[in-house]
């Protein structure tokens, strides 16, 4: 990271460096979710912050390392949900179907985070490989998934062979598309996925596909 001394700062009391931080970091978030990695600008990102790109390469050290940390923190969202999960009480389908409610709901809540994940594909994940040294970016959901699934199994509630992982996969390529190929899927078929009159039509079709797969008999061969 390059090293950038602390600017001057013009008159008045010292800024809150978590705030400036946050601040930063609201404003890369929709910068980098609007124009992608190759075309977000850290003038615009500092001229839209109030600050100076001096002072963002001084908390952040580059455009890369900007995205890098926005995006450690769009994932640190997620996680912090995760373990923030309450479903173990409930029967394993009825806590199978909740976390597909509250996946659902999370990635239509922070659609940015979608737009940031897409454009992280394109680079290969090598931002995302930079902080998962760092902590990892596994969600503690999966825990949570795991032993629900081996509670349904050991209830003889779920056939499927499914780990926590392919089970996530599948809540999530739902929740994902549906923000992510709105417009394209709109243009093509004339229905909007997001649209707030099928809300409850596609989150409750969530809940009844997943649960189907887990419940569904083993097809003989």
């Amino acid at each position: 990271m390059t090293s950038v001394e602390e600017p001057p700062r013009p008159g008045g009391p010292a800024r809150d460096a978590a705030r400036t931080r946050a601040e930063i970091l609201d404003v890369a978030t929709r910068e980098f979710a609007r124009a992608g990695y190759d075309g977000a600008r850290v003038d615009e990102i500092a001229a839209l912050t109030r600050t100076t790109k001096r002072m963002i390469y001084y908390y952040f050290g580059g455009k890369e390392q900007l995205f890098t940390a926005v995006l450690e923190r769009a994932y640190g969202v997620v996680r912090e949900v995760g373990r923030q999960l309450d479903v173990e009480h409930l029967h394993p389908a009825a806590a199978i179907r909740r976390l597909a409610e509250l996946a659902f709901d999370q990635y239509e809540r922070h659609p940015d985070l979608v737009r940031l994940v897409s454009i992280e594909n394109i680079h290969g994940a090598e931002h995302i490989a930079a902080f998962q040294k760092l902590g990892g970016t596994a969600s503690p959901a999966l825990e949570v998934i795991g032993r629900i699934l081996a509670a349904g199994r050991a209830e003889g509630v779920f056939t499927a062979d499914v780990d926590a992982v392919d089970l996530h996969a599948v809540i999530s390529s739902f929740c994902f598309f549906r923000v992510a190929n709105r417009q394209t899927f709109r243009t093509l078929f004339g229905r909007d996925l997001v649209a707030p009159a099928r809300r409850e039509h596609y989150r409750t079709m969530l809940g009844d596909l997943v649960i189907a797969y887990l419940t569904a008999e083993a097809t003989p061969g």
